[in-house]
Formats: C-alpha cells, structure tokens, sequence
C-alpha cells in the first residue's frame, strides 16, 4: 500500500489504514480482473467467480452489484449443496452458518464441528474430484491462491464455483460480505465486518506512537523457504500490526531472495512460518542458522530477535484467528516477548 511509503506520524498512517481497509470492505468489486489481479489486489477483487455465474463490467457501483448478486441468489435451491476444499473456507462457512455438504481433509488444522457429518472431498491443493461429482454441488468455494489448478477441474464437472481471496484480512472480509449477499448470509456477513473494524481501530489506537520495526518473514516449506512480502496473508498481518515489510515493493505474493540481499536489509526482526509439517520445518530453519554463516551477521540474529510463529495462527491463507496473531505480533514487536538467536526453533 502507498501508506508504507509516506512518511507520516503513526496516529495518522494507522488512521489512514483503517480508512482503507472499511472502504475496502464497502466499495466497488471489478469482476472482470484477471485471476492473477484478483490474487494480487485486496483493494478491487477478494472472491472471484466463474464466468457463466458473475458477468459484470469494470467498477460497477454497489447497487448493481447487489442487484446481480440478487439474481443468482433468486437461482438458488432452498438449500444449495456446497463444498468447501479448504479449512479456511471452512471456518468462514460456518461463521456465516452456510451448511456443508463437502469439507477437506486437513491433518494440521481442525473443522468447525458443524460439518462433522459433512463429506470429506479431500486435500485442498488436490481435491479428490469424483468425490465432489459424486456430490453434485451447486456452488464449490475454494481460495484464490488455487484458481490456476482447481479452476479446470471445476469446469470439467460443469458446476457453479466462487474462489476467495484470502491473501488478506480484509480480502477475507470482502469475501465474507459477497457470500453473505450470495447465500442470504448478509445478518451474519454485516456482523463479522463490525467486529473486525471495532477490533482494528482499538487495536491501532494502541500503537499510535509506538516505533514501527523493520520485519523479515521467512515462510518455510520441507525443505526449503520463500520470503513473504505484503501482498501475502502474513505479509499483510505484519503490515496491520504496523512493522514494515523489508520487501515491501515487490507486487508477488512469496519470492525467493539470497540471503546477501536479506542482509543488506539487515531486518530488525527476521518472522519464521512453516506451509506444511511445522516441527520439520522449524528443524530445518534451526539448521540453516546454524550451519550458514551469514545468519550471524544480521542485527536479528545478534539481538535474539528472531521469532518462530505458529503455523495455525499465521499460514498461507486468511482466517478468522487474525485477532489472535495480531496480538501475538503486538508482544513481538512493542512488548517484551523473548526472541532467540535463530538456531532453534522458539519454545512455547
């Protein structure tokens, strides 16, 4: 966002922000962006559809918004069969209190009660296809961060499909308003958001004038690791929490960086995340700080400001566990949690 760049006071770059972000959560929605741009811009495009059920054209206002999105509704069965392929996509389902026929697999996060008797179609990044045919859903809804694999899938069965943005807190939120709207969900949309903005603005009211630190965040896979900018959940998260984004100009999501350049940002605080198989990757980075030796030159590292978060509170995509890690990054950042020098992973 163009707020990190001004060189402003906190009261007034965390008051801008939160202006931001509730007109991010009550403007216009551009469905004719690309699957790309919809990843990438939180602010125009959180939950892109299939072409055969939204056809709109660019910066429709938000009363022929609602008045497209009304029409589907009026399409609808009384009860629609939807699949949900993702625990994020889950949790905000049943947040909505939208039934699931068809929920994920996941051996890292657990699922709302409410769909215990649900069908698991499978794993989120591979959803067992003829388990959902076999479904016959109305309506799939899946992240965006997986249009590019799931989307052919998708239309090869011939059924209605809406992927979210979850690449942010408020993306998630602009998602969470069109499902309302989509499924007659809008009391509980509407309610979700209040709570959101009463939480953000006493939340930045906190850190007016606390100093903002410079953050590095490594999110690790098995056996190797990307760098986090802001257009990435995390990235996001750390930008509400107000540190800024070492790699705050690059428009990807994940990059890979050589540790020289990371250096040379010389990060006042180095972020570790895992994707997948936590305890392996905390082991891996413990490894990397500790047998490459380039590590014991950053500022981080020598100030034991190197932090391992937990994977459930800060992973790929947006959940509504956003409040808890932002506290959590609170402490990191302006209190006096205890950080390590990287070489192992941070104990509970």
């Amino acid at each position: 966002m163009m707020i990190k760049k001004m060189q402003y006071s906190k009261k007034t770059r965390f008051t801008a922000l939160l202006c931001i972000i509730i007109l991010n959560l009550t403007g216009c929605v551009d469905y004719s962006k690309t699957a790309k741009e919809a990843h990438n811009s939180e602010a125009v495009v959180n939950l892109q559809a299939s072409e055969d059920n939204v056809t709109k054209e660019s910066n429709v206002t938000k009363e022929s918004e609602e008045k497209q999105i009304g029409k589907l509704v009026n399409k609808e069965k009384t009860s629609p069969v939807i699949i949900a392929t993702s625990p994020a996509t889950a949790d905000i389902c049943a947040a909505l209190e939208i039934p699931l026929a068809g929920i994920p697999h996941s051996d890292s996060f657990d699922l709302p009660e409410a769909y215990h008797g649900a069908t698991v179609v499978g794993m989120a990044m591979s959803p067992d296809m003829e388990i959902v045919s076999f479904l016959k859903p109305d309506w799939i809804l899946s992240p965006v961060s997986l249009i590019s694999d799931l989307q052919p899938k998708y239309n090869a069965i011939d059924t209605k499909y809406a992927f979210l943005n979850l690449s942010s807190v408020t993306g998630m939120y602009k998602s969470i308003q069109q499902l309302g709207q989509l499924f007659d969900k809008e009391e509980q949309a509407n309610k979700l958001v209040k709570q959101f903005e009463t939480f953000y603005d006493q939340y930045s009211s906190n850190q007016e004038e606390k100093e903002a630190p410079s953050v590095l965040i490594l999110m690790g896979l098995p056996g190797a690791y990307v760098v986090a900018t802001p257009n990435s959940y995390v990235g996001s998260l750390v930008e509400l929490a107000g540190g800024k984004n070492v790699y705050s100009d690059e428009t990807k999501d994940f990059i890979n960086v050589n540790t020289e350049d990371m250096l040379d940002k010389d990060p006042d605080i180095i972020l570790r995340t895992a994707h997948a198989m936590p305890d392996s990757v905390m082991e891996m980075f413990g490894e990397e700080f500790s047998t490459n030796a380039i590590w014991k030159h950053f500022k981080a590292v020598k100030n034991a400001k190197v932090y391992d978060l937990n994977y459930k509170l800060f992973p790929m995509s947006a959940n509504l566990q956003y409040k808890e890690a932002l506290e959590n990054l609170d402490k990191i950042f302006y209190g006096e949690q205890k950080g390590l020098d990287g070489t192992e992973a941070l104990k509970d």
